[in-house]
């Protein structure tokens, strides 16, 4: 069953949302870690840690009411929002630790439960931990018999709750006392901080049961802010009477000291027990929740997906429930909540921190699909992520980059699944946002010579018969864009045509090439191709180098195909284009990638050009290793050594690998010189003069000379762009 398929149980707000979120909030560490918060940071570093506490939840309860109110909220609570909005990538990173924290909530909550009886039963020490296992195992075997009776005594554990507070307002000092405002001890104010902190983390309890809400979309925003708002008037007085009522030293060592102040410390037990029970059952039935969305939206292997089962009419996911009980379980062998709750707030952190992010970056983007009835201004939600991110180094930086490690290899190792989903998020309105400042940010077309880099044209039949094009393109292509177009016949059909980019980006995809499609219906190829170039792009984003195959039409005697084919490359260079037209040798094609020939007549205009297409091939993995020799011919001797030194100093100026290569001609033609040197090389760039009348012939004169070598890139600089100042430092 599909989890957008899942029928909700009919929860309502206060009961699906209020109910569960109050009563973790008013749990665990209210009751036996809030005297010793007071106890080790005085009452006024106590008030500014609740403070932060709940700033940082209510902001991240305003976004999730945002977020809540723009679309159906289905299980898996925090996890379908993120990877509803971020991506199934980011959404599986945070939802998969969303689902531990969940689990070792668990613990944490047993673990009080057991700490409170020894409190109270100081005999049972020795069996702490057992009694932590076995409150562990009987919310488990409760949330896998019914999670209806789970959910139906959380009425009775808030009554018993509300007792044990108005016990504890009603209660005496323990021992005459003066109030201390701030106070320093071993422990600091920010590791205080991260063991209070997951007593405010209530609001992933609503969150988490949202599939099973009658109305999630009401009753998220309600109930959670009534239960952070309540939490939070709650223990802003708290501490006040428990700074009159002990010493800072009797609330550090007295876990249990609210009993001790309270009316009928029974009460107290009641409610400790109450509220652990009940934070213990919200996770124990949250926990499996998470997970069954994680398997049901293929973030595990297959193999797994047994996890994501439900059962009953509710849909209960008792499988995973079992191994959350049995992670729950082993957490508890830890057997300390001082060590449980640190990692916990890592966790939680983390979760609202991408909470934020997503709902700041959905409001800022102001998607026409983005239409929460509860409004969030987008930088509310920024302060919350900033807030998250900024504690969580404060906290442990250490931590902070140990968890954000795991959470981006898991990001990566999901990336790199290619996992397909059924929608979309806001990952593409980013990118869109980005790209629009940045095409307005590049509107000025004044020359940059410094930033100059190839966007790349290319035009070829189909992968098979022209793959060499389409690589040599991408080895160019760095840091620019590369865009692969096809000309077919206009009687092709408009399927046919996305049909056909359709297999081109896919084969791009396969063989590690990020490159754009552009497919164009005519049956006039060599006119098509000058007003594609003319007209394609976006701003001052405009393809700068044209990559073409060789007309083999001079092969054949086609005259008049020749002729066209000049005249396309005339076309070309007259719209200021750089173009690269590549002759394969049909045996060797790019050869073993080892070696390029760069047959160079000077810094301008051709020779800069081969020169940096040269050194652009060196940064693709294929031609790493290759060594490119920079081949100049003379007429003489007499000119070498000047020669030499020359080009020596050029190349050492230019920061680039070149290995000279000065050739004396000694009368013989260029022809000859060219044909013997260069027999051994993968790749050869000539340089070709601007175009004339006479350029037909001239150019086929090169083609028939250079018929008998490796494959050749013959290359036109743009008449008006300085490339001398790409190459040159100064």
């Amino acid at each position: 069953m599909n989890i957008n398929e899942q029928k909700s149980s009919g929860l309502n707000t206060f009961g699906g949302v209020y109910t569960p979120s109050i009563l973790t909030i008013l749990g665990v560490i209210m009751y036996l870690r809030f005297g010793w918060v007071v106890g080790n940071v005085g009452l006024l570093g106590t008030f500014l840690i609740v403070t932060l506490s709940n700033v940082i939840t209510f902001l991240t309860a305003l976004s999730i009411c945002a977020i809540a109110t723009d679309r159906v909220v289905r299980a898996g609570g925090a996890y379908y929002m993120i990877s509803r909005s971020l991506g199934i990538e980011t959404g599986g990173a945070v939802g998969i630790t969303l689902y531990i924290a969940q689990a070792l909530s668990v613990a944490l909550y047993t673990l009080g439960f057991a700490e409170s009886v020894v409190q109270i039963f100081p005999g049972w020490v020795d069996y702490q931990l057992y009694i932590a296992l076995a409150i562990t195992i009987g919310v488990g075997v409760l949330a896998l018999t019914s999670a209806d009776i789970a959910i139906k005594a959380q009425y009775f554990i808030m009554a018993a709750i509300a007792l044990s507070l108005i016990s504890f307002f009603l209660g005496q000092p323990v021992e005459e006392t003066q109030i201390e405002l701030w106070r320093t001890t071993d422990q600091s104010f920010w590791q205080v901080f991260a063991v209070f902190f997951p007593a405010v983390t209530g609001i992933m309890a609503g969150v988490n049961m949202s599939g099973d809400l009658k109305d999630p979309t009401k009753a998220l925003p309600i109930g959670t802010l009534a239960a952070v708002g309540t939490g939070y008037l709650i223990y802003m007085i708290i501490p006040i009477f428990i700074g009159f009522r002990a010493n800072s030293q009797t609330l550090i060592d007295e876990p249990f000291i609210m009993a001790r102040m309270s009316f009928w410390g029974g009460a107290i037990a009641l409610g400790v027990w109450g509220a652990t029970l009940s934070s213990a059952i919200g996770s124990i039935l949250g926990a499996p929740r998470v997970l069954q969305a994680l398997v049901r939206d293929n973030i595990f292997p297959k193999y797994l997906s047994f996890l994501g089962q439900g059962a009953g009419k509710n849909d209960e996911p008792r499988i995973g429930t079992a191994l959350t009980l049995g992670f729950a379980m082993a957490a508890v062998c830890l057997g300390d909540l001082n060590i449980i709750a640190p990692i916990l707030t890592m966790f939680f952190l983390t979760t609202y921190l991408v909470l934020n992010a997503s709902a700041s970056i959905e409001s800022f983007l102001e998607s026409p699909s983005f239409r929460p009835t509860f409004k969030v201004h987008w930088s509310l939600s920024a302060l919350g992520a900033l807030g998250c991110l900024g504690v969580m180094f404060l906290i442990n930086a250490i931590a902070t980059l140990v968890a954000a490690i795991i959470v981006l290899g898991i990001y990566l190792y999901l990336q790199r699944q290619q996992l397909e989903v059924t929608w979309g998020d806001s990952r593409r309105g980013m990118w869109m946002a980005l790209l629009r400042t940045g095409i307005y940010q590049v509107q000025d077309e004044s020359v940059d010579p410094k930033n100059w880099r190839p966007h790349i044209l290319t035009f070829f039949h189909s992968p098979q018969k022209n793959w060499s094009l389409v690589k040599l393109a991408d080895s160019f292509n760095h840091k620019g864009f590369l865009t692969v177009a096809s000309i077919i016949p206009e009687r092709r059909e408009y399927e046919s045509k996305q049909n056909l980019e359709n297999t081109i980006k896919d084969y791009l995809q396969k063989n590690n090439i990020q490159g754009l499609v552009k497919i164009v219906r005519s049956d006039d190829t060599f006119n098509v191709i000058p007003q594609l170039v003319e007209s394609y792009g976006i701003g001052a984003l405009v393809p700068n180098t044209v990559l073409l195959g060789n007309s083999n039409a001079w092969l054949n005697k086609d005259w008049d195909a020749h002729q066209e084919y000049c005249q396309m490359v005339t076309q070309i260079h007259q719209l200021k284009r750089n173009i690269v037209i590549l002759k394969q040798n049909p045996i060797n094609k790019l050869g073993k990638h080892r070696r390029v020939d760069v047959w160079w007549g000077g810094i301008q205009a051709n020779g800069s050009l081969m020169i940096l297409l040269a050194h652009l091939l060196q940064y693709d993995w294929n031609w790493s290793n290759a060594r490119v020799y920079l081949k100049l011919v003379i007429k003489n001797s007499n000119a070498l050594e000047a020669t030499k030194n020359n080009i020596d100093n050029l190349i050492t100026k230019l920061n680039i690998s070149l290995i000279p290569n000065i050739i004396v001609s000694d009368e013989s033609s260029f022809e000859t010189i060219l044909e013997q040197n260069s027999q051994g090389a993968d790749l050869i760039f000539l340089g070709l003069a601007s175009p004339q009348e006479n350029f037909p012939h001239y150019y086929r004169g090169w083609l028939e000379r250079t018929k008998n070598l490796p494959t050749i890139a013959f290359v036109m600089a743009a008449n008006d762009f300085p490339f001398d100042e790409v190459l040159q430092k100064d």
